[in-house]
């Protein structure tokens, strides 16, 4: 970065910015875990020698946060995949359970937004639908950060949940499912041609909250790629302009997502498996009642604490997913 002239080719210094902001995010994470395990050893020693209680809860403590670190540093070292370093398009719609199924896909909204939040990503909301009792049909995030979609894209499936529903008096246990879809944000590298004859756009009113505007004006977007079948849309933004960016932006990351389905037969046979969210097709299964326990049917990977899961630990899930797929 140095050299004279390093700016005079932008796209070539934007891509060594990208790798140096990425080798350095990785140092910092060792240097902090190298520190993590030169204290936890001192307090090791420390509670040995002093038959100290506390200190070896303390260490005890700090050696699980230590594990986590390396599993978190270890996961990113499995992202080597040429669009695992891109930001992510991420959507959640509810499928077969009713209200439960909206309101399963308004706790997945949760879950995903606290996920990106330890992970220090940016998460902006593109387009919500709310559901006619309670919960969400739809919602559309765009999450930026380094290895977004790396991290991100084994979320991509159904996720089927079990328990006691909140909305059924007679307190019975109900089944509801909800699909997730994950794709890379397409950068000016990557070119996707898009014919315009091939979009059919419309607008209407935003629906729900957003103030006088957003509910007078027809400023929502919604984009059909008719080859495909393709619909994307927008409603968050004030001017429909704005709206038809966004739009258009979630439509690429589609299209070349579905590029890269047809090359890869994985891929194609995991977005085929999205088509019915119902039974038999869920990769995640989260199990409230009449035990509790969330399973990767994939990866056989299990956590006993829903609770945890749900407020957005998935580290040993993503985890997983990545050792699953490298192997």
């Amino acid at each position: 970065m140095a050299k004279d002239g390093f700016w005079d080719d932008q796209e070539a210094a934007k891509e060594v910015m990208q790798e140096r902001s990425g080798l350095t995010e990785s140092l910092e994470s060792l240097e902090a875990l190298t520190g993590q395990a030169e204290d936890a050893e001192v307090m090791l020693e420390l509670s040995q020698e002093e038959q100290d209680k506390e200190a070896a809860k303390e260490t005890a403590a700090g050696l699980e946060a230590l594990e986590r670190g390396v599993a978190r540093l270890e996961a990113k070292r499995l992202l080597g995949e040429p669009d695992d370093h891109r930001s992510a398009i991420l959507a959640i719609n509810a499928g077969a359970g009713g209200t439960d199924a909206q309101d399963w896909a308004d706790m997945l909204l949760r879950l995903y937004s606290r996920f990106a939040e330890r992970q220090g990503f940016e998460v902006k909301m593109l387009d919500l639908q709310e559901g006619d009792e309670a919960g969400i049909k739809s919602v559309t995030l765009e999450v930026n950060g380094h290895q977004a979609y790396g991290l991100m894209k084994g979320e991509a499936g159904i996720h089927r949940l079990v328990r006691i529903s909140p909305f059924d008096a007679s307190h019975r246990r109900h089944t509801a499912f909800a699909s997730v879809s994950v794709s890379p944000q397409v950068d000016d590298d990557i070119e996707i041609e898009i014919n315009e004859n091939d979009l059919r756009i419309d607008t209407y009113r935003a629906s729900g909250a957003g103030g006088q505007h957003v509910n007078k004006t027809s400023s929502a977007v919604r984009i059909t790629h008719l080859p495909t079948g393709t619909v994307v849309q927008c409603q968050n933004e004030k001017s429909q302009h704005r709206n038809r960016d966004m739009a258009m932006k979630v439509l690429r990351a589609r299209l070349y997502e579905l590029e890269l389905a047809k090359r890869q037969a994985e891929k194609q046979e995991a977005y085929d498996s999205q088509q019915e969210i119902a039974w038999g097709s869920q990769i995640r299964s989260y199990v409230l009642a009449p035990y509790r326990l969330v399973k990767d049917h994939r990866t056989g990977v299990e956590v006993g604490n829903v609770d945890a899961v749900l407020d957005g630990d998935l580290e040993e899930f993503v985890q997983g997913y990545l050792l699953w797929r490298s192997s």
